[in-house]
Order: C-alpha cells, then sequence, then structure tokens
C-alpha cells in the first residue's frame, strides 16, 4: 500500500513538473517575444546610453553587452542633486556626487523604484532575461488589431521582489510591436502605447495607465474588462527630452 502511495505521488509530482516545464519553454511565446525585441530595436539594446525626462527625475539607461547601469536624478528641496544608481555591482545613493549611507529598507526602497521605471523603459528587451518564463495564450481583437497574447511570470532566482506576480503582454501580429501590458504590483493595471519616439535606434514608448475596476480579474483577462469599459484613467506614463549619449 505504501509503495503504492509512493509511485502515485511521484507519477503526480512528474507530471506537474512536467508541465511547468513546457510551459518555461512555450517555443512559440519566445518567437513572438524575439520578434517583437527586434521589431522595437534588436542589437540596439546591447549598446545603448540614452537619458530622458520621465516627471521630476533624469532618466539614463546603459547598457554595454551584458553590462548595465540606471540612474534616476533629481534635485531636492535644498536644489541638492540626489541620484540613485544600480549596476551590475548593486545599488547606490550619491547626493552631490558624494555615498550616502542607507538603511537596508531605504535601499531596497530606492533600488526598486529605480528598477521600476527603467525595466518598463526597456520593455520588450527585459522579456528576454533569463529569470523570464513565457506562455502564450492565445489571440484577440483590440481596436481592430489582431494580437498575440504572452502570459510572463518568473522564477523565484533572478525574478526580483515581485517574482509571484504575473504579467500579460499584448503583441500587434503585424508590426510586431508591444502595444498593451497588464500586471498587479501596486493594482490591476492595463497600459495601453501611445506616442512612440526611435532614439538610438531604439523605440521607447508613453503609456496610458488605466485600473482595471475588478480586481479579482487575472491580469491576461485585463484585454476583456478593457474592451468591456471596465476601467478608469489613473494617468499617462509620458517622457520627454529623449537623448542619445
Amino acid at each position: 500500500m505504501l509503495k503504492n502511495s509512493i509511485f502515485i505521488f511521484f507519477v503526480t509530482y512528474m507530471t506537474a513538473c512536467s508541465g511547468i516545464a513546457q510551459k518555461m519553454n512555450d517555443k512559440n511565446a519566445k518567437k513572438i517575444i524575439e520578434s517583437c525585441v527586434e521589431a522595437h530595436g534588436g542589437k540596439n539594446y546591447q549598446n545603448l546610453n540614452v537619458s530622458f525626462d520621465f516627471r521630476k527625475f533624469k532618466i539614463k539607461l546603459i547598457n554595454k553587452g551584458s553590462m548595465f547601469e540606471y540612474q534616476r536624478s533629481t534635485q531636492d528641496s535644498l536644489h541638492n542633486t540626489v541620484t540613485d544608481i544600480l549596476n551590475n555591482n548593486g545599488f547606490r545613493r550619491e547626493l552631490n556626487g558624494k555615498l550616502q549611507v542607507l538603511s537596508n529598507i531605504e535601499s531596497d526602497k530606492f533600488k526598486e523604484a529605480t528598477n521600476a521605471v527603467c525595466y518598463f523603459m526597456l520593455l520588450p528587451y527585459k522579456l528576454l532575461d533569463g529569470g523570464v518564463n513565457s506562455e502564450f495564450v492565445g489571440t484577440i481583437k483590440i481596436e481592430n488589431q489582431e494580437y498575440d497574447k504572452v502570459k510572463v511570470f518568473f522564477n523565484k532566482e533572478g525574478g526580483g521582489t515581485d517574482y509571484n506576480d504575473v504579467y500579460c503582454y499584448w503583441i500587434n501580429q503585424k508590426t510586431h510591436t508591444l502595444d498593451y501590458l497588464a500586471y498587479t504590483t501596486g493594482g490591476a493595471r492595463f497600459r495601453k502605447a501611445t506616442k512612440r519616439e526611435k532614439v538610438g535606434g531604439i523605440i521607447f514608448q508613453d503609456y496610458e495607465n488605466y485600473e482595471i475596476l475588478n480586481s479579482t480579474t487575472s491580469s491576461v483577462k485585463y484585454d476583456s474588462a478593457f474592451l468591456a469599459g471596465k476601467f478608469k484613467l489613473l494617468s499617462k506614463i509620458e517622457q520627454t527630452n529623449y537623448k542619445a549619449n
């Protein structure tokens, strides 16, 4: 009896693992993402040095092969220049060029704020990261355009603090551009790409940021809520003064 129970458990476990592996290695999803990255800039992402303004911040994105650096600078009320720097070596904050001592809580807070802005600006390229798992979940027509839907989730290792979150991306079948995206970190959010600007061979996008009113809806179904009008506009994500350095 015990042997049978062990056997059943083993088969069930291996079947579950096989299913997970299949999702993690979805060749169709990978192909769609690769075409999208190519449409947005392809190899130009690997040698990138671009700055722009986002709200009160000056953002700088640097990629050199496997090396990267993200900078987020602003001025405080005393006109000091505060710069957050995230790169392969970790995170640090500088005040007028001088290293600041931060608590772990402060460091994590500023690090995540810096990474969040830069991560979204580097989509869809960031979907090629090693910690990303993708799954093709179907097609849909939005505003007379056909889209492939790709669900993205993360490994715990290398997946960041929000590795449990599930994202969804709508990629235009004709242009291969990333036109819509959804996520649940901080609330049920659905973004629509609006203005596009090509800088250093890479397409950067502004977005309209919507809240999906039914927060229990799965992020992969936010498109249906959007088409049904069950959303409200929260904000606009806009960048200005792009410069390729």
